[in-house]
């Protein structure tokens, strides 16, 4: 059993560098022509159109933005987010999605990262190549963050107008979304689940940016915030909200007003 999929892959290999079934396949049971051409399909690679790779380097940007650091931004925006390479410290960067207005007088602010605690360099690329991993890579190939999505069918990605920086297949269905890997920030219409993501974890200061103390946890019968302190070796409780209704709770999620900036 361990070498069907390799005898698998090795005929879809083979036909599909043939634009069509060779000779050797005419022979081949229906039902085993037909496995071999769903599992060609499964593996839908991405149109050259849809892929990218963007480098960080060039010249910083000039807004005053949350932290007081250094950025580059980068093509892939949706207002009013926008990608970006941030640093707190010198060749320190993180690939993290920004969200703000220009001719508006907040802060911009950094809502998603995606490698905290695992900065990069300069000329680190952010890419989506036709295999479908969306891939953060140190300038000499090292992978610092990944989706993990190679080969897995994925034909686009996506940042919505919520903020959810997504990858779809061939019908539109996600197969990656960042919502599902919240960092210290909710946006709207996102949601935590007990079953995960299920927390959002503090930042340690505005210079270090690797976990801090405070976690926020979406737990089956309330919501609870924890502190990690260096002289416990469990997150000490330190406010909690529970929940009267019976059962267990399946997700909480953040809807606020943009007029009232109620939550």
């Amino acid at each position: 059993m361990s070498d069907e999929p390799l005898i698998l892959n090795t005929f879809i290999y083979y036909i599909h560098n043939n634009n069509g079934f060779s000779a050797s396949t005419k022979n081949l049971p229906s039902n085993l022509i037909l496995l071999l051409v769903l599992h060609h399909h499964a593996h839908a690679i991405v149109p050259q159109n849809e892929t990218f790779k963007f480098e960080n380097s060039g010249e910083l940007g000039p807004y005053i933005v949350e932290y007081g650091v250094d950025y580059r931004m980068i093509s892939i925006f949706n207002s009013p987010f926008h990608v970006g390479f941030y640093n707190t410290t010198p060749n320190a960067f993180t690939l993290a999605l920004r969200m703000g207005l220009r001719r508006s007088e907040q802060l911009f602010r950094w809502v998603w990262e995606a490698n905290r605690g695992n900065p990069v360099g300069e000329n680190t690329t952010f890419s989506l190549g036709t295999d479908g991993n969306l891939v953060l890579a140190e300038a000499d190939g090292r992978i610092a963050w990944q989706t993990n999505t190679a080969n897995k069918g994925v034909v686009a990605f996506r940042l919505l107008p919520n903020g959810n920086m997504v990858l779809l297949d061939a019908q539109g269905k996600f197969l990656w979304r960042s919502f599902d890997h919240p960092t210290d920030t909710l946006l709207n219409d996102q949601y935590l689940r007990p079953k995960g993501p299920s927390k959002l974890i503090s930042r340690l200061s505005e210079k270090e940016n690797v976990d801090g103390p405070y976690s926020l946890v979406l737990e089956p019968k309330r919501l609870a915030l924890y502190y990690k302190s260096k002289n416990s070796p469990k997150p000490i409780l330190y406010w909690y909200k529970l929940f009267t209704q019976q059962g267990s709770v399946e997700n909480i999620t953040l809807v606020s007003d943009p007029d009232t900036f109620e939550i």
